[in-house]
């Protein structure tokens, strides 16, 4: 039997806090430091299929990272849709994109989960397309052979005219970037990353920006760099296609 009990037991040792919310999208981190009793509580909260998954990870990191956001985005889905855990499960899209069901229906809430190193980040929203990516600003030991392959032209001038600890954060900031807005999209990598470009004032320190993919320019998203000095992060979520719906959005 898994559910809610246990955990409430040890409110005291929640590993989940509230990050940021950005339009109709509220953000939650994960604090994945090795910790004993969170990743035993967080196996209660796991369904047979969860617990299998987590035992065929090899190493304790993976099992961790696993276990702790799959246990905060059950508590905080069952918060949010009033349900019990055990009556939530997920789906997955055809690219293999995860959904809710609640009693075998799908749920009323979009979600998107990330994690490096101790750092995961679960973005919800009541409805639409979403994707967050999270990465710790680790050495990279082939920055430059990564950035010929994953980012356009003007992107990989932008970061040839960079050096040093410059050059790193703004690899980190775009790469997060677009992993959002492909995670959002939901077609998985049949997109090459390196087709379309972060908008030119995001790369110059803006960080918010509406965003199309030249091959579907008719859908806008929503994107927002939240990095910070721990790690490079972004959101992107489909916009309503009322014009109107975002006239109040600010751009910073």
């Amino acid at each position: 039997m898994f559910g809610n009990d246990r955990l409430m037991a040890s409110a005291g040792e929640y590993w989940w806090r509230p990050f940021c919310k950005t339009g109709n999208t509220a953000i939650i981190h994960v604090d994945l430091s090795p910790h004993a009793i969170r990743e035993q509580d967080a196996l209660v909260w796991l369904d047979q299929k969860e617990q299998a998954r987590w035992h065929r990870y090899r190493h304790p990191r993976s099992q961790r990272e696993f276990g702790l956001c799959r246990a905060a985005l059950r508590a905080t889905l069952c918060s949010q849709l009033g349900c019990n855990n055990d009556e939530l499960a997920f789906d997955t899209s055809s690219y293999g994109k995860p959904f809710a069901l609640v009693s075998g229906t799908p749920a009323p809430i979009s979600f998107n989960v990330s994690h490096s190193g101790r750092h995961g980040l679960i973005a919800f929203a009541p409805e639409g397309r979403i994707g967050i990516d999270v990465e710790e600003r680790a050495t990279r030991h082939d920055l430059d052979g990564e950035i010929q392959t994953v980012f356009a032209p003007g992107e990989r001038a932008e970061l040839a005219s960079a050096s040093g600890d410059q050059k790193a954060h703004l690899f980190f900031s775009l790469w997060t970037m677009k992993e959002a807005l492909i995670k959002a999209l939901g077609v998985g990598f049949s997109l090459d990353i390196s087709r379309f470009e972060i908008p030119p004032a995001m790369r110059h320190g803006v960080s918010t920006s509406i965003f199309r993919f030249p091959q579907i320019p008719e859908v806008g998203w929503w994107l927002e760099n939240l990095g910070n000095a721990s790690f490079a992060a972004a959101i992107a979520y489909e916009l309503d296609p009322d014009p109107g719906a975002d006239a109040g959005r600010v751009y910073r």
